[in-house]
This record gives structure tokens, sequence and C-alpha cells, in this order.
């Protein structure tokens, strides 16, 4: 890592990061890669837009619990309007969704 990759700590506490609930999931039409998520941050939901299509099925995404940035301005992507990012670790077979593995936590919980 080179000394411009670096951010402060302040910078680092600008970004929310939380473990939201998975309610639905879809495939974006037109796009292998996208999918539309609506997931729960307890007290609210609402739809992000994942390009995870290609390693992960829908079906198999609904109840699992994954981390997410929920303060990121919203962005259009393919006409859909998507109110955070899921996080996910990139390898040679595809995204990797991160996700919280000993036990299940509330939607909403924040992750420091």
């Amino acid at each position: 890592m080179t000394d411009q990759n670096l951010i402060s700590y302040e910078d680092f506490t600008k970004v929310h990061l939380r473990v939201v609930t998975i309610l639905e999931a879809e495939r974006v039409p037109k796009s292998d890669k996208l999918l539309r998520l609506t997931v729960t941050l307890g007290e609210e939901e609402r739809q992000i837009i994942a390009g995870i299509g290609q390693t992960y099925e829908p079906s198999t995404l609904v109840g699992q619990q994954v981390a997410a940035v929920i303060n990121l301005e919203p962005r259009s992507i393919m006409g859909l309007e998507s109110h955070g990012m899921i996080l996910a670790a990139s390898t040679d077979q595809g995204p990797v969704i991160l996700s919280p593995r000993n036990s299940e936590v509330l939607a909403g919980s924040i992750i420091r």
C-alpha cells in the first residue's frame, strides 16, 4: 500500500457500515451481473443494486445477513436507484459477500 491510499481516521468514521438482512432478491432485466435487493436495517427498508448476479442466485440470498455501506449518495444503475452498497471480497471465482458468521445479529447493527 502506498501513502496515497491512506485515509484519515476522521474520514473512516464518515462511512456507516451496518448489518442488513436481505428481504427480497431478483435479477435486473437485461443484466447478468446485477441483482435488485430489498434489505432491512431494522427500522427502514431500502433498495440496493449489487453486481453479484454471476456468483449468487437470488433465491439463496433471501434471509441472509450481510455487511453494507448505508450512507452513500443514491445512485441510478440501469434505471434503478441504489441506496447503499453490499460489501464483498474480490476473488478469482467472483465476489464473496461479507456477512456475520458466529451468530445472527439485529438488522441495522453497527459494524465497528
